[in-house]
């Protein structure tokens, strides 16, 4: 499974997250949500570049 695939993957647990903490009124588990899409998108911004600097070379 690729890296960029499994940053999805945690944007989507954090967005399910955050709308049950939304529903039920778990503020607790609507700010995890938010911190586990805040971490796939850094993964996912890290993972390009350190790409991209392969890129560069190979």
């Amino acid at each position: 499974m690729s890296d960029q695939f499994e940053n999805k993957i945690d944007d989507a647990k954090g967005r399910a997250k955050e709308a049950a903490g939304a529903v039920t009124g778990d503020d607790e588990l609507k700010h995890e949500g938010k911190a586990d899409q805040i971490k796939a998108s850094v993964k996912d911004k890290v993972d390009t570049v350190a790409e991209k600097v392969k890129e560069k070379f190979d």
